[in-house]
């Protein structure tokens, strides 16, 4: 058997390759990233004038976009959270990641300020990265990305 994959969702992922297993804390990293991602889309609630401002011009009722990107970030870091619906929330959450960077690179092009504040094109480099790199964690979550 080359693969071997745990099936319990509250266990630990092992994967076995060859003579190397390795030992994956997939449960380690879900309840913080989930709850991430519950605090950022309060945040869209709490302060969506901030987030308002980073929708891209050519989309309609930049408002009501704020607050349903706050719902999904919120019921999938609660389902990232939760291990029965971990897998297909990563993979949801990895796809809404891909969805919004769009918004991120049009802020960056168009100069746009987030909260009042212009970003450094380092800045933005940074931001672009640790998006990149939320995408990556949401794949290792799902068990669709395996090092």
């Amino acid at each position: 058997m080359d693969n071997f994959l745990l099936s319990n969702p509250y266990d630990a992922v092992f994967i076995k390759k060859g003579n190397r297993c390795y030992f994956m804390l997939v449960d380690w990293f879900a309840f913080p990233y989930g709850l991430f991602f519950v605090l950022a889309g309060i945040s869209h609630f709490r302060n969506p004038e901030k987030f308002v401002e980073i929708v891209p011009s050519f989309l309609p009722y930049g408002l009501f976009l704020v607050y349903l990107t706050g719902v999904i970030e919120i019921a999938g870091g609660i389902g990232i959270m939760y291990p029965g619906s971990r897998i297909v929330s990563a993979r949801l959450m990895a796809l809404f990641l891909v969805a919004v960077f769009p918004a991120n690179l049009s802020m960056w092009i168009n100069n746009i300020p987030f909260d009042g504040t212009l970003l450094t094109t380092q800045q933005h480099v940074i931001r672009s990265l640790i998006q990149l790199l939320l995408i990556i964690i949401a794949l290792f979550i799902s068990k669709d990305l395996t090092f």
